[in-house]
Protein backbone atom coordinates (compact mmCIF):
# COMPACT_ATOMS: atom_id res chain seq x y z
CA UNK A 1 0.00 0.00 0.00
CA UNK A 2 0.99 3.16 -0.64
CA UNK A 3 0.89 6.66 0.79
CA UNK A 4 -1.16 7.87 -1.74
CA UNK A 5 -3.81 4.85 -0.61
CA UNK A 6 -3.08 5.96 3.16
CA UNK A 7 -4.20 9.78 2.87
CA UNK A 8 -7.12 11.26 1.69
CA UNK A 9 -7.22 13.87 -0.95
CA UNK A 10 -6.82 17.22 0.54
CA UNK A 11 -8.19 20.29 -0.97
CA UNK A 12 -5.82 23.01 -3.12
CA UNK A 13 -6.42 25.12 -0.18
CA UNK A 14 -5.22 23.12 2.19
CA UNK A 15 -2.44 22.57 -0.02
CA UNK A 16 -1.29 26.22 0.15
CA UNK A 17 -2.13 26.33 3.95
CA UNK A 18 0.39 23.38 4.14
CA UNK A 19 3.23 25.63 1.76
CA UNK A 20 2.33 28.59 3.88
CA UNK A 21 3.13 26.67 7.34
CA UNK A 22 6.21 25.17 5.69
CA UNK A 23 7.82 28.51 4.61
CA UNK A 24 6.73 29.84 8.40
CA UNK A 25 8.52 27.14 9.60
CA UNK A 26 11.67 27.30 7.54
CA UNK A 27 12.15 31.29 7.92
CA UNK A 28 11.88 30.83 11.59
CA UNK A 29 14.15 28.42 11.91
CA UNK A 30 16.74 29.24 9.87
CA UNK A 31 18.79 32.49 10.33
CA UNK A 32 20.21 32.46 7.16
CA UNK A 33 16.83 33.17 5.25
CA UNK A 34 16.55 36.11 7.19
CA UNK A 35 20.18 37.13 5.46
CA UNK A 36 18.51 36.36 2.23
CA UNK A 37 15.36 37.99 2.88
CA UNK A 38 17.23 41.33 3.57
CA UNK A 39 19.66 40.79 0.30
CA UNK A 40 16.56 40.28 -1.48
CA UNK A 41 14.85 43.68 0.01
CA UNK A 42 18.05 45.77 -0.70
CA UNK A 43 17.97 44.45 -4.54
CA UNK A 44 14.15 45.14 -4.91
CA UNK A 45 15.03 48.68 -3.48
CA UNK A 46 18.20 49.33 -5.62
CA UNK A 47 16.57 47.85 -9.10
CA UNK A 48 13.60 50.35 -8.09
CA UNK A 49 15.62 53.22 -7.51
CA UNK A 50 17.93 52.01 -10.83
CA UNK A 51 14.65 52.21 -12.50
CA UNK A 52 15.59 48.48 -13.75
CA UNK A 53 13.40 47.51 -17.33
CA UNK A 54 11.44 44.90 -17.50
CA UNK A 55 13.83 41.77 -18.56
CA UNK A 56 16.00 43.19 -15.66
CA UNK A 57 13.40 43.08 -13.14
CA UNK A 58 12.84 39.42 -14.17
CA UNK A 59 16.42 38.16 -13.83
CA UNK A 60 17.04 39.85 -10.25
CA UNK A 61 13.30 38.27 -8.95
CA UNK A 62 14.51 34.46 -10.37
CA UNK A 63 17.78 34.91 -8.87
CA UNK A 64 16.27 35.90 -5.74
CA UNK A 65 13.83 32.64 -5.86
CA UNK A 66 16.30 30.51 -6.85
CA UNK A 67 18.62 31.74 -3.42
CA UNK A 68 15.09 31.30 -1.19
CA UNK A 69 14.11 27.89 -2.57
CA UNK A 70 17.27 26.40 -2.13
CA UNK A 71 17.89 28.01 1.24
CA UNK A 72 14.56 25.98 2.03
CA UNK A 73 15.17 23.00 0.41
CA UNK A 74 18.24 23.18 2.74
CA UNK A 75 16.57 23.51 5.18
CA UNK A 76 13.86 20.95 5.03
CA UNK A 77 17.14 18.77 4.40
CA UNK A 78 18.46 19.52 7.53
CA UNK A 79 15.22 18.88 9.61
CA UNK A 80 14.95 15.73 7.50
CA UNK A 81 18.88 14.51 8.87
CA UNK A 82 17.68 15.28 12.27
CA UNK A 83 14.54 13.48 12.13
CA UNK A 84 16.50 10.34 10.51
CA UNK A 85 19.00 9.82 13.22
CA UNK A 86 21.35 11.76 15.43
CA UNK A 87 24.18 10.12 15.39
CA UNK A 88 27.08 11.13 12.95
CA UNK A 89 26.14 9.51 9.78
CA UNK A 90 28.85 10.21 7.18
CA UNK A 91 25.96 9.68 4.34
CA UNK A 92 23.83 12.35 6.09
CA UNK A 93 26.59 14.89 6.08
CA UNK A 94 27.66 14.51 3.04
CA UNK A 95 23.72 14.92 1.90
CA UNK A 96 23.79 18.37 4.37
CA UNK A 97 26.68 19.64 3.00
CA UNK A 98 25.50 19.13 -0.74
CA UNK A 99 22.43 20.93 0.20
CA UNK A 100 24.87 23.55 1.39
CA UNK A 101 26.99 23.94 -1.48
CA UNK A 102 23.19 24.56 -3.88
CA UNK A 103 22.73 27.26 -1.56
CA UNK A 104 26.12 28.03 -2.46
CA UNK A 105 25.76 28.10 -6.07
CA UNK A 106 22.80 29.88 -5.97
CA UNK A 107 23.78 32.66 -4.01
CA UNK A 108 27.24 33.06 -6.43
CA UNK A 109 25.35 32.97 -9.14
CA UNK A 110 22.38 35.76 -8.22
CA UNK A 111 25.15 37.97 -6.64
CA UNK A 112 27.16 37.78 -10.00
CA UNK A 113 23.71 38.75 -11.95
CA UNK A 114 22.77 41.00 -9.55
CA UNK A 115 25.85 42.76 -9.85
CA UNK A 116 26.12 42.98 -13.92
CA UNK A 117 22.54 44.42 -14.13
CA UNK A 118 22.43 46.54 -11.32
CA UNK A 119 26.48 47.20 -11.90
CA UNK A 120 24.90 48.33 -15.83
CA UNK A 121 22.25 50.39 -14.44
CA UNK A 122 24.74 52.40 -12.37
CA UNK A 123 27.06 53.09 -15.53
CA UNK A 124 23.59 53.86 -17.00
CA UNK A 125 23.11 56.66 -14.64
CA UNK A 126 26.21 57.69 -14.09
CA UNK A 127 26.66 57.86 -17.93
CA UNK A 128 29.69 56.00 -18.16
CA UNK A 129 27.68 54.21 -21.22
CA UNK A 130 24.44 54.76 -22.53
Amino acid sequence: MNRRDEQPRQSLVNKFRLAWRGLRRGVRSESNFFVHLLMAAMVIAAAGVLRCTLIEWCVLVLCVAAVLATEMLNTAIEHLAKAVSEKRNPFLADALDMASAAVLLASAGAAIAGTIVLGHRIGILLSWWS
